[in-house]
């Protein structure tokens, strides 16, 4: 990728809506073939890495600390929602709505959420970094 491609907000928002995209294609493979605590995990690891990756596609100039930190809220909001028992509601008349939503609240789901966005961000910063033009002292 040039020095360019990431610095444009344009370019940025192609990058990440891409790394969006196939993070959909993966939570729906790990949704159907998925099992057990592994699945879940990686499950919820990636829900945390896609709504970092949709807050960055929003906005593309945010700081990336803000981006991690709305993403960590958000994933936390979705998740004490489930206390009230809301999600369930909602994917009993709308199954699609569990894949957002969730069904029950696990509080290990918090820390997955926390790792993952976590790393994501360094991955992002990382990215950012390497892209960035390099000046040449002789």
């Amino acid at each position: 990728m040039s020095s360019a491609v990431l610095r444009s907000p344009a370019h940025r928002r192609i990058a990440v809506g891409t790394a969006a995209v196939l993070t959909i294609a993966a939570g729906l493979l790990v949704h159907r073939y998925g099992s057990g605590d592994s699945g879940d995990i990686v499950g919820d690891a990636l829900y945390a890495v896609l709504l970092y990756l949709l807050l960055a596609l929003l906005a593309p100039r945010s700081p990336r600390r803000l981006i991690g930190a709305l993403a960590l809220i958000l994933c936390a909001l979705v998740e004490f929602l489930q206390l009230t028992g809301i999600p369930r509601e909602a994917a009993a008349v709308f199954p699609p709505a569990a894949l957002v939503l969730g069904a029950g609240f696990d509080q290990r789901d918090l820390l997955v959420y926390a790792a993952a966005v976590v790393i994501t961000m360094i991955v992002d910063v990382v990215i950012s970094r390497a892209a960035r033009p390099r000046s040449h002292t002789a």
